[in-house]
């Protein structure tokens, strides 16, 4: 593979995954880490990404406020999110993760629904306390600053006395095989908490991601009540999760 096939190859992959590990570049291009480790330089001086120990963040991901326009695959995220709030009903406790799907929800939430929002994610906060009428709540703990969300014991235990409605996760990798997948090890450990602690939980995933796997184990498709994508329900890419038992929207 050609440097400058190689270095496109990475950038889709930080823009679709938010954050790429170079372990795993080297596996998928079959190169060795001082090449991946010089690919993402040239790509970090060129503003592309942005250069981290053992990988690359992208840019909106990094960001405290996600900008309103100009994000990877806003327009398939936008429908996701009006499809989401169709499952959301005033009263309702919502925990959610965080990511830039669960920023298009957070801005298409209608301004007379009357909810209580619960996440750890910063950028999210931020955009739920500019809704009119519904009641925020932010999971407190140390701040990670790659994914701009609270992790640790702490915002475990927090998440664990609670009992939402809905849980809105929002979604790294997903397939048939090894369910919801990750990149972030304390991210993962707090998605886990919030699929224990939710009476119903609905996965957040733009069609590009599916099938697709990322290095850490997130939960089995059997964890998993509903997955909203921007597709047709009926579309033959679904049929797997509808015969696992999934309500796909």
């Amino acid at each position: 593979m050609l440097k400058k096939e190689r270095q496109a190859y990475i950038l889709h992959q930080v823009n679709l995954h938010n954050k790429v590990l170079s372990s795993s570049l080297c596996t998928e291009i079959n190169v060795s880490e001082d090449t991946i480790r010089r690919d993402l330089q040239e790509l970090a001086e060129e503003g592309k990404v942005i250069k981290v120990h053992g990988g690359a963040l992208s840019h909106s991901f990094n960001e405290v406020s996600f900008p309103i326009s100009g994000v990877y695959s806003q327009n398939q995220k936008r429908l996701i999110a009006q499809k989401a709030i169709s499952q959301i009903q005033n009263g309702m406790f919502i925990l959610t993760s965080g990511g830039t799907t669960i920023m298009e929800l957070a801005r298409t939430l209608p301004p007379q629904l009357k909810a209580t929002f619960i996440s750890g994610s910063i950028p999210v906060i931020l955009e739920y306390m500019h809704h009119p009428n519904i009641e925020v709540i932010l999971i407190g703990d140390k701040i990670s600053k790659n994914s701009k969300i609270t992790v640790g014991s702490e915002a475990i235990a927090k998440i664990k006395q609670i009992k939402p409605d809905l849980c809105f996760l929002g979604t790294n990798a997903i397939d048939a095989e090894h369910g919801i997948t990750d990149n972030d090890w304390e991210v993962v450990q707090l998605k886990k908490a919030m699929i224990e602690s939710s009476k119903k939980v609905i996965c957040l995933s733009i069609a590009e991601k599916i099938n697709t796997v990322q290095p850490i184990r997130v939960c089995g498709l059997s964890d998993i009540d509903m997955l909203i994508t921007e597709l047709d329900p009926g579309n033959p890419l679904l049929k797997t999760f509808v015969d696992a038992g999934i309500h796909v929207l």
